[in-house]
């Protein structure tokens, strides 16, 4: 394995679990475990990370070929810091957040919606499995609803751009290979380790741990740059 993979590697896994623990879809994976059989519900939140992991990949690798690869590491280098900055700004300021409380909540609304009882009984629900659509009848329908929260909670989220960032400034192999390893290791540990985990998570020290990789990773950024 080269250099650049493993620096890659290092440098996306170390991002992700930084990023993923304590993340709104940590939170959403140990409170649908709590609720649904465990597997299914790992299942479907890990294919959702490992789908969102590679497809920013693939966009970060693509980046270089569409414009400059000096301006692709300065964009790289601007959201590091941007995103180091702003999680400091996060630990310091805001302390830790009920992020655990409105996830559980919003998926209590969301159970509410789907669980009220339907009069036409054991018809209605045989009609409904055959309108189903082609998804729900080849997959379970938990794996189905922990896969699309994931994927909807995840995009657009700091942890995605800056995978984006990463794999346009490294090695995309290694990005894709450390940010699944890293999505694994934190989605197992949600789904086994249940609400008792997240509640002993300090959302401020990973802010703060995050805050502080971002900006090593925007220095070093810099730096390659300025070599090159």
């Amino acid at each position: 394995m080269s250099l650049s993979v493993v620096q890659g590697f290092s440098k996306s896994l170390a991002m992700t679990v930084l990023s993923e623990i304590g993340d709104k879809t940590f939170f959403a994976a140990a409170i649908l475990a709590m609720r649904h059989p465990r597997r299914y519900v790992l299942a479907g939140c890990l294919s959702a990370l490992i789908v969102m992991t590679v497809l920013s990949a693939a966009v970060g690798w693509a980046a270089p070929n569409l414009i400059s690869r000096t301006l692709t590491k300065h964009i790289a280098t601007i959201l590091f810091l941007g995103f180091g900055f702003w999680s400091l700004w996060d630990a310091f300021h805001e302390g830790d957040s009920e992020e655990l409380a409105e996830v559980e909540a919003e998926l209590d609304a969301d159970l509410q919606d789907n669980g009220k009882p339907k009069a036409n009984g054991k018809d209605d629900d045989d009609t409904k499995k055959k309108n189903r659509p082609i998804f729900s009848q080849f997959f379970s329908p938990i794996f189905l609803k922990a896969f699309t929260i994931t994927f909807f909670g995840e995009w657009g989220d700091k942890s995605q751009i800056a995978t984006i960032g990463l794999a346009a400034a490294e090695n995309p192999l290694g990005v894709v290979l450390g940010g699944i390893l890293g999505q694994a290791l934190c989605q197992t540990a949600a789904v086994f380790g249940g609400k008792s985990l997240a509640k002993q998570i300090s959302e401020k020290f990973i802010a703060l741990s995050g805050g502080v990789l971002f900006i090593v990773f925007g220095i070093q950024s810099y730096f390659s740059t300025v070599d090159s």
